[in-house]
């Protein structure tokens, strides 16, 4: 048994409408999750498959950490899919640094946290002092990547040229496949 600590404002996305979200993940991740909806804590008991219920606790986190629970459910779609999460308190001095930060990251109009997913294919969701992120593993090591580079102060035009070069290698495969 796995137990995860989900924020008070987030446990009703974990539980979903009547239980629905809940339910889903039970069914999809083959386990059972008993939520204490006065500490946040999230027990996780796996019932079927030890393989595939290794994945429920990064699926509850994520929810935890602001991903819509579809995007946390993709993490059973493909055995490479991850989940990752980058601290950003852990850049910064204080609480107006790492407000500063959080806005480096989310970009005017949320503009920088848009390009991150276009351009890499990963979901990006920044909430509270952190940034997850969920995809492929070159997705993730591109997001995590750009993430870094904007922490440490990098201009965010030569994080965008970073993350087009990265796109294109990541496509570039895609479009290398003969056509009929």
């Amino acid at each position: 048994m796995q137990h995860v600590k989900v924020p008070q404002d987030r446990l009703g996305v974990l539980i979903g409408d009547g239980g629905e979200t809940m339910r889903e993940i039970e069914r999809r991740a083959e386990v059972r999750l008993d939520i204490d909806s006065e500490s946040g804590s999230v027990a996780i008991d796996a019932v079927g498959d030890p393989v595939t219920a290794m994945v429920a606790p990064d699926i509850v986190r994520a929810i935890g950490r602001g991903f819509r629970p579809d995007a946390a459910l993709s993490l059973l779609d493909n055995d490479m899919r991850m989940f990752d999460l980058i601290d950003i308190d852990e850049a910064t001095r204080n609480k107006n640094d790492l407000q500063r930060q959080k806005g480096r990251l989310i970009g005017e109009d949320g503009r920088t946290r848009e390009l991150m997913e276009e351009l890499s294919g990963a979901d990006v969701v920044i909430y509270g002092t952190t940034l997850g992120i969920i995809g492929q593993p070159e997705e993730v090591q591109a997001v995590r990547r750009a993430a870094e580079m904007l922490l440490d102060g990098a201009p965010h035009g030569a994080v965008y040229g970073f993350l087009e070069r990265k796109h294109n290698e990541l496509t570039r495969g895609a479009d290398l496949q003969p056509s009929n």
